[in-house]
């Protein structure tokens, strides 16, 4: 059972895939660090079937694979890790993974109709080092027309060998987001990208906005008024947008934030029932571009939203105000540690937090340290104007 509780509400609904996906999803990944390290031994006990390849090497001579899987006329090109510290479609990938090793009606039906080409991680040496950027620190979703590096070579190498019928691009979006200007969280995004600067509705983008529309009904169910929709601003350099261009339908997924889920565990398993949602739309019907309206009535993603704010904090003139706190991820002995900092005070440029303190209250519970680390910008803050004692 899925239980999602906003706003003292609880909203419950079982997707068909829930009790399988407790005891069956890819418990060896876990958390927002991983690395080609925690693969390589998934990689080397898929099934025969699974015709695993290495396609490439990083700028570091890591290397990168892809797994082609099933026998279909339809044809789905999907790749994660772009960026490095976007790790959460990863999981959700090897959780799909898991359902397609398994013989039952699900797997049976996707495979006999698609051939997935899934890239668990196409910038291994950014997911060591946990950043965005590969090792000559370039976005590579900012070089598909250049093809600077060799991570975008490999990847458009594929994509023409491979000559897909849909593209998903798969990747992970900061904890600012929300669905619309609400206090709700963006917690899964979608979009179908331009393929020009008239960001005109074209055949192509209408297949993906049937798609992702069919995926935000069910998801609706979950985590309602919680689904956003990224910006269609045209961009040739990113692979999105290049790859609609060349007329290959194309879904960008964005795994976001869901409430006190910092390791991104629940938010791994909605991307997981998207996935699966998608693939399985794509096996069993002949997508045209239907319901483009509806597609449009998902609100744009807003940057409204603090990890924190601290509210209530007194100035010596005894005023208050707010303070807006975001955190830093940070990789430290193999671990990512979620750092506060401090965006804004007093004039808050966003609107909502995924937590809010009051200040006062904290101070008097001692709860203050528990919320922030002793060495945090926050602390030190508050120290020098003798909000909390030195």
């Amino acid at each position: 059972m899925f239980t999602f509780v906003t706003c003292n509400q609880t909203h419950m609904y079982t997707h068909p895939l829930a009790n399988w996906y407790r005891s069956h999803f890819e418990s060896t990944l876990q958390g927002r660090y991983i690395t080609l390290n925690d693969i390589s031994p998934l990689l080397n006990t898929v099934p025969l079937n699974f015709n695993i390849k290495e396609i490439g090497r990083s700028v570091l001579n890591r290397p990168i694979y892809s797994l082609t899987i099933g026998h279909g006329d339809k044809k789905i090109l999907m790749w994660s890790q772009m960026h490095g510290n976007e790790s959460t479609t990863t999981k959700a990938v090897f959780d799909v993974l898991n359902v397609l090793k398994q013989s039952s009606e699900v797997s049976e039906t996707i495979l006999k109709t698609c051939t997935l080409c899934i890239i668990p991680m196409l910038n291994p040496d950014g997911s060591h080092a946990y950043t965005r950027l590969n090792a000559n620190e370039i976005d590579l979703n900012r070089d598909a027309q250049t093809l600077s590096q060799p991570e975008s070579v490999v990847l458009k190498t594929v994509y023409e060998a491979f000559q897909p019928d849909f593209c998903f691009n798969l990747h992970g979006q900061r904890t600012m987001y929300s669905a619309g200007y609400t206090d709700k969280s963006s917690i899964l995004s979608f979009l179908t990208p331009s393929e020009d600067k008239e960001r005109s509705i074209t055949t192509n983008r209408q297949k993906s906005m049937e798609i992702i529309v069919k995926m935000n009904e069910m998801l609706q169910k979950l985590i309602p008024n919680h689904i956003g929709r990224y910006d269609d601003g045209f961009n040739i350099n990113c692979v999105g947008d290049t790859f609609q261009s060349l007329g290959t339908p194309t879904v960008l997924f964005e795994a976001g934030h869901f409430p006190d889920d910092y390791k991104r565990e629940k938010v791994r398993e909605l991307i997981f029932y998207a996935l699966i949602e998608a693939i399985q739309y794509v096996s069993s019907t002949e997508i045209i571009g239907q319901y483009t309206d509806a597609y449009f009535k998902i609100p744009e993603n807003e940057k409204q939203h603090y990890d924190v704010i601290l509210k209530n904090v007194e100035t010596d003139q005894n005023e208050t105000f707010d303070l807006g706190i975001m955190y830093q991820e940070v990789l430290k002995n193999e671990k990512i540690h979620f750092e506060p900092y401090i965006e804004d005070k007093k004039m808050l440029k966003k609107s909502f937090a995924h937590k809010i303190i009051d200040f006062q209250e904290a101070i008097s519970a001692k709860h203050i340290f528990q919320s922030f680390s002793l060495e945090s910008e926050v602390i030190q803050y508050l120290r020098k104007f003798n909000k909390i004692d030195n």
